[in-house]
């Protein structure tokens, strides 16, 4: 009757550790990371021979000997280099808009003014002598220079914002690194089987995913699970030794990184999609001051070959280095070169040859449609890594989420087992009580 009571105890103890898995699985089923977790139940060995029977038909009962999680290694690695793609994929299309906005061809950018000017120059040309036009003309170059340096001061903020954004995620990624180490010293002291143990993998897994996101990492575990990170240039984190990654913004706006003594170039992740951005800021920032000081050099010269009201020849009408420097000359109505040597309206007319190919007008329209065409192609990029990635976490989650409905049939499973493994106790308790009652 002893070895009664021993199997009863032992299945309210596995059934009762059952319950608690299941109860935990429920409880974390909306949990990011969380790896549906399952008791492993065996049977447990006979204690030996007894008086009327022998060892080999002495029934154990059940033994609860660890917790499992229900994982996928290659399902986790694919969604995490998944994520990534899509993380990269993310951070460069967003900047890519934004640098669109910064770059606006709408009512007031940097193309309208230009018309504006010209437009300008041909209402002067129909009437040299009025002085309102001649303010007018003065007026829309105010506008062009007034329109590069807001176009400018965009770009600028854009960049800013992207660096920014870069040293929020390097941040975010060495507190990251920095906790998955605290991770694996837990991982060395945790018993295999335990609870512990599987919430320390859920949380370096989720660790795990954040850092993959941001830069693609090649991860590696020994027997405990503790993980190992490495780069192309060298190891990341390994055992005690933990490299902090660094972020240099240069002068232009273009980022690098760096880990330690090694150079870090990502080919994806988050990290990457912003090196990317950073790159065609700067890029569109020089094509925009290049723009903008060949523009003023070719009214400048215009301008000057010349002759104002009074005869005299024409002066600068811009001044300026940068697109964000770019300024006019405080000229008065009188001031404006409209005619040449043989007409009173020569010089007005001739800003028309400005317009060709090589014009101001055709390097703006040329810049705007490139910023078009790549931001639709980096749309287009985005949206096949954001299906990748959400494919492959569905693939992973269907074997590793929580499914309500089979922990509910779970629960009734290990509920009507406990509650038998109860009965054979108590029908142990009554029949050895009425035992001694016989006595």
């Amino acid at each position: 009757m002893s070895d009664l009571l021993s199997l009863g105890a032992a299945g309210v103890r596995g059934y009762g550790r059952a319950l608690a898995t299941i109860g935990d699985n429920v409880a974390n089923a909306q949990t990011p990371g969380y790896a549906r977790r399952s008791t492993t139940l065996t049977e447990q060995p006979p204690s030996g021979d007894l008086l009327l029977y022998r060892g080999q038909i002495n029934p154990g009962g059940v033994r609860a000997t660890g917790v499992t999680r229900a994982t996928d290694p290659w399902l986790v690695e694919d969604a995490r280099v998944s994520a990534g793609d899509a993380g990269r994929s993310g951070a460069r299309v967003q900047w890519l808009q934004t640098t669109e906005a910064s770059l606006d061809n709408g009512g007031a950018g940097v193309g309208k003014a230009m018309t504006a000017f010209f437009n300008r120059a041909d209402e002067l040309a129909a009437d040299p002598a009025n002085s309102a036009r001649r303010s007018a003309f003065l007026g829309a170059v105010d506008q062009v220079a007034s329109t590069f340096r807001t176009t400018a001061n965009g770009l600028e903020r854009t960049a800013d914002g992207v660096a920014t954004s870069a040293q929020e995620t390097v941040a975010q990624l060495n507190t990251d690194i920095e906790a998955l180490q605290r991770v694996n010293e837990g991982l060395r002291r945790a018993r295999d089987g335990s609870s512990n143990q599987a919430s320390l993998l859920d949380e370096r897994d989720r660790l795990l995913d954040r850092i993959a996101t941001a830069l693609p990492v090649q991860a590696s575990f020994d027997g405990k699970g503790v993980a190992t990170l490495t780069l192309p240039g060298g190891p990341l984190l390994d055992g005690a030794l933990r490299e902090t990654v660094t972020l240099v913004v240069a002068g232009t706006g273009t980022l690098s990184l760096s880990a330690g003594s090694f150079a870090v170039a990502p080919t994806s992740g988050s990290l990457s999609g912003l090196i990317d951005a950073a790159s065609h800021v700067a890029g569109q920032r020089s094509a925009l001051d290049t723009l903008a000081t060949d523009f003023a050099a070719q009214l400048n010269a215009q301008h000057s070959g010349g002759l104002d009201a009074n005869g005299a020849a024409g002066l600068p009408l811009l001044t300026g280095t940068t697109a964000a420097t770019l300024a006019t000359t405080a000229l008065t109505a009188a001031q404006v070169a409209a005619a040449d040597g043989s007409s009173s309206n020569g010089n007005a007319l001739a800003f028309g040859t400005l317009r060709g190919g090589g014009g101001g007008e055709a390097g703006w329209a040329n810049l705007a449609a490139l910023q078009s065409q790549t931001v639709a192609s980096a749309r287009a990029q985005d949206a096949v890594a954001t299906a990748r990635r959400d494919g492959s976490a569905e693939a992973r989650d269907a074997l590793s989420g929580v499914d309500l409905d089979r922990e509910a049939a779970e629960l009734m499973r290990f509920q009507q087992a406990y509650a038998a493994a109860a009965r054979v106790i108590q029908a142990a308790r009554e029949t050895m009580q009425t035992i001694l009652d016989a006595t």
